[in-house]
């Protein structure tokens, strides 16, 4: 058995550089949250806790994000297979954060737009892009 090597692929590496990048945003959401705990700001109830899943799922999914690029590194995936594993999870954290956001913003809304398909959408690639990686990785 090889040692492991600890070199992370072009790829990886542009794509978790990208992803550092991004947490900066998802901080700064943070402090709409603060806004939003205090008082400062009026929303219902709805979109409070719109708000609050969007900012979560797009921190979690994030960090997910940059695991699967050290994970994708191990499997021999090419192509759509390749771009599921190190990408999929990445894009399903823009997808869901917007469906939550979008989907909840204007004065006094109680029910979602239509825009929450983006929060399916989301989960559908990111259930694929998983499945996709846990695949590459068992295959390897």
């Amino acid at each position: 058995m090889e040692p492991a090597s600890y070199v992370l692929s072009d790829e990886s590496r542009i794509l978790a550089g990208i992803l550092l990048l991004s947490l900066v945003t998802v901080e700064t959401g943070g402090l709409y949250l603060l806004r939003l705990a205090r008082g400062a700001v009026e929303v219902t109830p709805f979109q409070e806790r719109f708000a609050r899943a969007g900012h979560a799922h797009a921190g979690v999914l994030l960090v997910l994000a940059l695991v699967c690029q050290v994970l994708a590194d191990s499997t021999a995936q090419a192509g759509a297979l390749d771009w599921l594993s190190r990408s999929g999870v990445a894009v399903s954290a823009l997808l869901m954060p917007a469906g939550f956001f979008f989907s909840s913003m204007g004065p006094g809304r109680t029910r979602p737009n239509g825009l929450v398909v983006l929060v399916l959408a989301g989960a559908a690639l990111l259930a694929v892009s998983l499945t996709s990686l846990g695949v590459g990785l068992l295959t390897a």
